[in-house]
């Protein structure tokens, strides 16, 4: 017997719980009576920052909330107004993560044109069971998940306010999200290696650069936006590893270091860059440029392979560790 789905799943942070829809909420009290409270995300780490934004700023779930008369009206302008400030002054969101969350709120905004002038107090679940039953079919499962995930934020500003009792949203599921089959696009090994001495040997003043930076990506799954942070001091060449922890605003998600173990590609690559730059400090830099995009692009239509992206080397480095049994 299949066993049921829990409503409620507990997270490590004390009364932050996920819903069964994915989304996180506060457990709290409104008026003395436990209630929970919607954080508009269906993102752990999202849902976490804006715990702590509220407790350390001692914030109140204000508003009467579920079970209570509805207050003054509010219509979706303002409701987006407020998410888009909620997000914009969080602190701790990088610049990444709030250009995203406003790409998701233009996305609402057009897929549901009416909903800015709309009373939120009077939006039904049928109306809400409309718009996903539109607008799903036109997204990727990611963009409307995350949609999905706005316009519950937004109802949930209203209920927080008084203006209603309910979630209108609360019936509607997400949609499955479908995995890349990057079988076909990701070289061989032969392939890449053929691939990269296309962008080493191109002329260009930048292409020894550009082949180094591609090898290092490939080498060792790391972020375009984590490349850039790593110097020399984060090379730990006793113990074998890499010390990747980005910056703050930028690069590592959730600001939380790793260790990416040196593979003899990636210490072979290591020790030549060293060689060619011995006078390089700790604090320097290990790569020479932040981007290959344009020396790809031309390597591919010289070797014949498929467009290869900087995130699609994150997939080949998966791919190498998997082949050959690393975790």
């Amino acid at each position: 017997m299949k066993a049921p789905v829990k409503t409620w799943t507990p997270t490590e942070h004390p009364r932050l719980y996920r819903h069964k829809n994915g989304t996180y909420y506060a457990r709290t009290r409104a008026g003395g009576k436990p209630t929970w409270r919607s954080l508009g995300t269906d993102i752990l780490s999202i849902a976490k920052k804006e715990m702590d934004v509220r407790e350390a700023s001692g914030q109140q779930w204000t508003g009467t909330g579920r079970g209570s008369a509805a207050r003054k009206g509010m219509t979706g302008a303002e409701a987006f107004a407020i998410r888009r400030h909620q997000f914009r002054r969080h602190p701790s969101l990088k610049p990444s993560t709030k250009h995203y969350l406003e790409q998701v709120l233009t996305l609402l905004k057009r897929s549901w044109p009416e909903l800015e002038a709309a009373e939120l107090g009077k939006i039904t679940p049928a109306e809400c069971e409309e718009w996903a039953r539109r607008t799903s079919p036109q997204t990727s499962g990611t963009r409307f998940n995350a949609a999905l995930s706005m316009l519950r934020g937004l109802f949930e500003i209203a209920v927080d306010r008084g203006v209603r009792r309910t979630n209108p949203t609360a019936r509607l599921k997400r949609s499955p999200v479908k995995l890349k089959d990057l079988s076909e696009r990701l070289p061989a090994r032969p392939q890449f290696h053929e691939w990269v001495r296309a962008i080493r040997n191109a002329g260009g003043r930048f292409s020894h650069h550009c082949a180094d930076y591609v090898e290092f990506l490939a080498y060792t799954g790391v972020r375009v936006g984590e490349a850039g942070w790593i110097k020399w001091k984060h090379c730990d060449f006793a113990r074998g590893e890499l010390h990747v922890c980005g910056h703050r605003g930028h690069g590592i998600r959730s600001q939380e270091s790793r260790q990416v173990p040196m593979s003899g590609a990636l210490r072979s690559l290591l020790e030549r860059l060293r060689k060619e730059n011995p006078e390089a400090k700790p604090t320097d830099g290990i790569l020479q440029v932040t981007t290959a995009k344009k020396a790809m692009n031309r390597a591919a239509a010289e070797t014949g392979i498929p467009h290869i992206t900087h995130h699609d080397l994150r997939h080949f480095f998966a791919a190498v560790c998997i082949g050959s049994g690393v975790d």
